[in-house]
């Protein structure tokens, strides 16, 4: 059975830019300084000003000298590494918030549904939570303007929602249990944004930590989810870095030192005017005392592949998956006096046994980007076997094993994407989205019923009493989809878990989503059955 190509297709723009924000940002502390720091750069006369200048005040049609900058500072970027890149001002904001591990803004989590802004979740704590608003209601007006039924992006409707701590905003719900629209004015505050998703123990001794990118916060969230699992006889821990495009050097090394002894390496970098710089463990690890796993795929970049390497290169745990992204390229930040800011490649990255894992990109940003594209078609995705690497790319660990450099982290044990379920059935409701649609109507319509579940368990024992998966049958029959169509039993499984884990979601969040879907979850059940086994690296 073959992945559907042009799925994947689809979403690997998406997820390159998601790898690429995320990466840009590996190196900015490494000097200990987060982004928005006080290093301005001003202008001085040269070659490029004297033609802006010119062309500004000469050219035959008026012409701002601002935009003539911020084309040509990117123009300049080009045809350097990927991820040496301009920002401008008015981005600056955005895209530094989710590593800085907080944001303003009123604390919802929402959803658009036929024209509607569904709050999906509110979080525990916050100003939305505090005045009353709850998941399921929907809203209708955000200040004197009407939101329903006017197809809003969710960029739009975002920016009416976010603001300055301290600024109120009002907002019109209406709600299942009232006959009557409910008004709540809101009073912006900071809103945490978590790096670490969910923790909780897959078995008596084994726990799950997932991080999905590594902010200014995630090695306290980190600690503390390691804290909490303790009390609950925690022996062996899996560190799930799947989609984590990376973050803050500090984040990733921070993590590792807690599994590592004092003074062994985790990384150092070096650059043409970089001198090299080691970073060594401390003493301090919390989880010296602890097996480890960790997970990788394609998407995970920068720092994942930083906290994996050390944890492979040092003999510590192992890595299972299929090999990262390689991203192994250090960026260093300038702010500049209008706000922007240039983010430039200093140095490489270079793991324990001295491995860069960065991939090619000499031949051009087209290339680069589509590098994953090729991966998929060379077979990658499903065959270790179809991976090559030069004898220049192999290096040991202390122990003798065998690691790869020059493209990413190349796991300890692979894991080949799941295509054991595919069929025309699976393919359309996928496609169209219908799996995650019924679950979020079926937990809205079931909300309170649902409600009364704090165990994801139950929901799931709940849902399976109800014949949940028939009840999507009937659902996607009546939204026009074939009968006749092939596949409804041989992707049952699948489709049956991924219905219960969304529904959970929409009731728990993060907490009912992850132990539901792991029952499907090939790499991490590999992971587990390995530390059962006894095997520690």
């Amino acid at each position: 059975m073959k992945l559907n190509y042009k799925t994947l297709k689809l979403y690997f723009p998406i997820m390159l830019s998601i790898v690429l924000i995320g990466g840009i940002l590996l190196g900015l502390s490494l000097d200990g300084n987060a982004p928005g720091n006080k290093t301005y750069v001003y202008n001085h006369p040269n070659k490029l000003n004297k033609v802006i200048n010119y062309i500004e005040k000469n050219y035959v049609d008026p012409v701002s000298k601002e935009n003539l900058q911020e084309s040509a500072i990117p123009a300049m970027l080009k045809d350097m590494d990927p991820h040496s890149v301009y920002i401008p001002a008015k981005d600056l904001k955005d895209v530094n918030e989710p590593l800085q591990g907080n944001f303003e803004g009123i604390g919802i989590q929402f959803n658009m549904q036929n024209d509607t802004i569904v709050v999906i979740s509110v979080i525990s704590g916050g100003p939305s939570e505090m005045v009353g608003l709850q998941p399921g209601d929907r809203i209708v007006k955000v200040n004197d303007t009407v939101v329903a039924g006017k197809n809003m992006s969710t960029d739009k409707i975002v920016s009416m929602l976010k603001g300055e701590k301290g600024t109120e905003v009002d907002i019109t719900v209406q709600r299942r249990s009232s006959s009557e629209p409910l008004h709540f004015t809101i009073t912006r505050d900071e809103i945490p944004l978590y790096s670490v998703d969910v923790s909780y123990m897959l078995n008596p001794s084994t726990g799950y930590i997932k991080i999905n990118r590594f902010s200014k916060t995630t090695h306290q969230e980190f600690t503390e989810a390691v804290q909490k699992l303790k009390q609950n006889s925690l022996e062996k821990v899996v560190i799930d870095l799947r989609g984590n495009s990376g973050g803050f050097l500090n984040a990733a090394t921070s993590i590792a030192d807690e599994f590592l002894k004092e003074g062994k390496l985790i990384v150092y970098t070096k650059g043409r005017n970089a001198p090299k710089q080691e970073i060594h463990a401390s003493s301090r690890g919390v989880c010296q005392d602890l097996d480890v796993a960790v997970l990788v795929d394609e998407w995970s970049a920068s720092a994942s592949e930083i906290l994996a390497g050390a944890i492979q290169d040092n003999d510590r745990g192992f890595v299972v998956g299929r090999r990262s992204f390689g991203k192994g390229l250090v960026q260093e930040q300038i702010k500049l006096s209008d706000g922007s800011a240039l983010r430039l490649t200093v140095a490489r990255y270079y793991t324990p046994t001295g491995r860069c894992i960065q991939k090619p990109y000499e031949d051009g940003r087209d290339q680069y980007y589509n590098d994953i594209n090729e991966r998929f078609k060379h077979g990658e995705f499903f065959n270790a076997d179809s991976i090559e690497f030069a004898d220049s790319l192999k290096y040991k660990t202390p122990k003798g094993d065998i690691v790869f450099g020059g493209g990413g982290i190349m796991p300890d044990y692979f894991v080949p994407v799941d295509t054991s379920y595919h069929s025309p059935f699976f393919s359309k409701v996928t496609n169209e989205g219908l799996i995650y649609n019924f679950a979020f109507k079926f937990a809205d319509v079931h909300r309170s019923e649902l409600n009364s579940f704090d165990d994801p368990n139950k929901i799931d024992q709940y849902l399976e009493r109800n014949s949940i998966y028939n009840q999507f049958l009937d659902y996607v029959f009546d939204q026009g989809v074939s009968k006749d169509i092939s596949g409804t039993g041989h992707s049952r499984k699948v489709i049956n878990t991924r219905l219960k884990a969304y529904i959970a979601r929409n009731i728990m969040d993060n907490e009912g989503f992850y132990p539901i879907i792991r029952k499907v979850d090939e790499t991490l059940g590999r992971a587990v059955n390995l530390m059962e086994q006894g095997i520690k690296s």
